[in-house]
C-alpha cells in the first residue's frame, strides 16, 4: 500500500509539474505551446457629415457603422483583429474631402468608407496613387472607374436611372397600350441627382416608344420650384431630388395629382421628414428602387441589422426605423467587413494592410438568402447586382415591396 501511495504521489507531482511548466512543454522533446498573439488594431476612416446639410440622415449611418464594428469586435468575427472607427466631419463639402483624407490618414486609418457620393470622385486620384482602399456607399462612375482602389458598395446613380426606367417599362406603365410615358425631374445640384437624371434621360432617348423625356432641372439648394413644376406638370413620372419634401408639397399644392414620384435608396433616408411634414398622402404610390431589404421584411442581413439595433438602441428603435434607410445602410457595411475578414484570413492579422484588403475586395462575392447580391471583380468596382422596387402607401405610412424576385442591375440603356 505504501509503495502504491508513493507511486500515486509521484504521478500527481509529475502532472502538477507538467501543468505548471506547460507553456514550455512537459518533458524533453515536447512541442512548446503557442503564446497568445496580440490583437491587431485596424482603423476604419469614416469621411461623413456631422454638421452639414445631410447630417440628419448621416447620423443614423454613422451610428450603424459604430454598432456594427462593436458587434464584430465583441463576437470576434475577425479573429486577431480589433476594429476602431475614426470619423471626419466633411459637411458634404467637396472642399473638405482632401483635408478629410489627410486627417484620417494621420489618425491611423487603414482604409476608408464614405456615405457621401461626391467624395469618391474627388479622392479617387489620391487613393489610387497612395494605394488606400476607399469603400463608397454611393458613387457615380467617375468615382470608381477606371478600376482602382475605390470600391462602390452601394448604388450608382446612372445605373439607378437605367434600372428604374427599365423596371417601369416592364412592370408599371403599359406603353404598348397607352403610348410613351412622360418623364422628368427636378433636384438640387449635388453629386447624385444629376447623374440619376442623366440615366433616366439616356434610357428615355434609347426607348422613345416607351418614354418621352420632358426635362431635368437642377437648382442650387433653393426651396421655390414654380418654374420646374410648370415644366413638369404633364409628367407621368417625376424624380423630385434627394431632399424631395419641398418639391413634392409644392407640386401637389399646385393641383397636379396624376404624376407618380420615383426615387431610390437615397430618398428613403428622409421618411422622418415625411412624417413631420405629413406628406404621406402626397407621396402615395411613389416608387423606390432599393438594393437592401426594408424594415418590414425578413432576411439574413435585415434580421441581423434589427438584432443589432435592438441590442444597442431598444428605446430609440422605433424612431430609427421610422427615420428610413439610414441605419439600414449597415447592409453595405457588412460586406465591407466580410472583405476585411477575408483579407485577414488570407494573409494573417499581422500582415493585414490596404494591399491585402484591395486583393480581397477585387474577388469578393456576397451571398444573402441564397442569392448573389453584391460582387466585385478585376474590372468591376460597383457591387450591387440586383434591386427590389417598393411603393409608398399612405394608409400604412410605409413602403411595401412590389415583387419577391430580385431585379438585375441595368448598366446600359
Amino acid at each position: 500500500m505504501l509503495q502504491f501511495l508513493l507511486r500515486l504521489g509521484m504521478v500527481i507531482l509529475v502532472v502538477v509539474l507538467c501543468v505548471v511548466v506547460s507553456i514550455g512543454g512537459c518533458g524533453e522533446g515536447a512541442t512548446p505551446a503557442t503564446t497568445e498573439v496580440e490583437e491587431v488594431v485596424l482603423t476604419v476612416g469614416n469621411l461623413s457629415d456631422l454638421t452639414g446639410v445631410s447630417a440628419n440622415a448621416m447620423r443614423y449611418i454613422n451610428t450603424a457603422l459604430d454598432d456594427l464594428v462593436e458587434h464584430y469586435n465583441e463576437n470576434n468575427l475577425i479573429p486577431g483583429v480589433r476594429l476602431k472607427v475614426v470619423t471626419y466631419d466633411g459637411q458634404m463639402d467637396p472642399a473638405k474631402d482632401i483635408p478629410g483624407l489627410e486627417w484620417l490618414v494621420r489618425k491611423g486609418a487603414d482604409f476608408l468608407i464614405t456615405p457621401i457620393p461626391a467624395v469618391s470622385v474627388t479622392l479617387k486620384p489620391r487613393v489610387d496613387k497612395e494605394k488606400i482602399v476607399l469603400f463608397a456607399m454611393a458613387s457615380q462612375k467617375e468615382g470608381f472607374l477606371p478600376p482602382g482602389y475605390v470600391f462602390n458598395l452601394g448604388i450608382d446613380p446612372q445605373y439607378d436611372g437605367y434600372t428604374m426606367m427599365k423596371w417601369i417599362s416592364e412592370n408599371d406603365w403599359d406603353w404598348e397600350t397607352d403610348g410613351p410615358a412622360k418623364v422628368g425631374g427636378a433636384a438640387w445640384t449635388e453629386s447624385y441627382s444629376d447623374k440619376f437624371m442623366d440615366g433616366m434621360k439616356e434610357y428615355c432617348m434609347a426607348h422613345p416608344e416607351q418614354f418621352e423625356w420632358e426635362g431635368g432641372y437642377l437648382t442650387d439648394f433653393g426651396f421655390s420650384w414654380e418654374s420646374e413644376i410648370e415644366a413638369l406638370k404633364d409628367c407621368n413620372y417625376i424624380y423630385p431630388g434627394i431632399v424631395f419634401i419641398s418639391f413634392v408639397k409644392q407640386y401637389r399644392d399646385a393641383g397636379y395629382t396624376e404624376a407618380k414620384f420615383i426615387g431610390t435608396e437615397t430618398q428613403a433616408a428622409f421618411f422622418d421628414v415625411v412624417d413631420d411634414a405629413e406628406l404621406w398622402d402626397e407621396i402615395d404610390g411613389m416608387l423606390f428602387l432599393k438594393f437592401s431589404r426594408w424594415w418590414n421584411e425578413e432576411g439574413e442581413v435585415v434580421n441581423l441589422i434589427k438584432q443589432i439595433l435592438y441590442e444597442n438602441h431598444s428605446s430609440e428603435a422605433d424612431e430609427i426605423i421610422s427615420a428610413g434607410v439610414g441605419y439600414l445602410m449597415m447592409a453595405q457595411m457588412i460586406p465591407m467587413l466580410d472583405i476585411i475578414a477575408d483579407a485577414a484570413e488570407a494573409v494573417g492579422p499581422q500582415n493585414l494592410d490596404s494591399q491585402a484588403i484591395y486583393d480581397a475586395a477585387k474577388s469578393f462575392v456576397f451571398m444573402s438568402d441564397g442569392i448573389q447580391r453584391l460582387s466585385f471583380g478585376e474590372e468591376k468596382r460597383d457591387a450591387v447586382d440586383a434591386y427590389a422596387v417598393y411603393e409608398a402607401r399612405s394608409t400604412e405610412k410605409d413602403i411595401i415591396r412590389l415583387h419577391d424576385e430580385w431585379y438585375p442591375t441595368v448598366r446600359n440603356p
